[in-house]
């Protein structure tokens, strides 16, 4: 059963969709999926000196950030530090990234891995996988 949602930042948890929404609509999904008790994270290639802009306060359970840990997508490592930061198993979380070979990382790790490559897929993919509606 999976308990987690952990989501890249650049390419997925920006991209604003097909059809101009509010807000992105992987940041909706991730709303959602919080609220319905999933635990969530952020899972970023970025340098230490980055960090999630201030919006994002208080949705992600645990952010990763490769800078910080000294690791980098797609070393296994960093997938196996983030279920441990969530408290799960790896097998638990489905990991969504704009990148194949991130995707393929995850994977190995042992998590479900989703290949972003438009919202509208990304959510319908995801919505099966969670068993939730993550859109409006």
């Amino acid at each position: 059963m999976l308990k987690a949602l952990v989501l890249d930042y650049g390419g997925v948890l920006t991209d604003p969709g097909e059809d101009n929404p509010a807000e992105p609509p992987l940041l909706t999904a991730l709303r959602k999926a919080k609220a319905h008790g999933l635990k969530t994270a952020l899972l970023s290639n970025a340098d230490g000196w980055w960090h999630p802009p201030t919006v994002y306060t208080g949705l992600f359970d645990a952010a990763i950030i490769s800078g910080e840990v000294g690791l980098a997508k797609p070393d296994t490592e960093i997938y196996l530090l983030t279920a441990r930061k969530l408290d799960l198993e790896p097998e638990e979380c489905v990991f969504v990234d704009d990148l194949a070979v991130n995707v393929r990382g995850a994977a190995e790790a042992g998590m479900v891995g989703v290949h972003h490559r438009s919202t509208r897929s990304t959510l319908e993919e995801l919505e099966i996988l969670l068993a939730i509606a993550l859109r409006d």
